[in-house]
């Protein structure tokens, strides 16, 4: 394997939306950072199971289920 070719890595702080910090390794960034999430797996619908709506912008959704209506969907 070549030297010298791959980023450096190190450990920064992880601050989630609820205030915990956590520490991982990773390329972000430089030794010692923090990175501030906005959305992160305590709040986020797709780890908490929430409920989420599917919203028509301009009849998007309306015509796609139009379009491939007699495919069984």
């Amino acid at each position: 394997m070549r030297k010298d070719i791959h980023p450096d890595y190190h450990v920064i702080d992880v601050k989630m939306t609820d205030g915990t910090v956590l520490q991982m390794r990773t390329t972000w960034g430089k030794e010692g950072d923090t990175m501030t999430l906005d959305i992160d797996p305590t709040v986020h619908p797709a780890w908490t199971g929430g409920s989420s709506r599917l919203m028509d912008a301009g009849g998007r959704v309306s015509k796609f289920k139009k379009k491939y209506e007699g495919l069984g969907f």
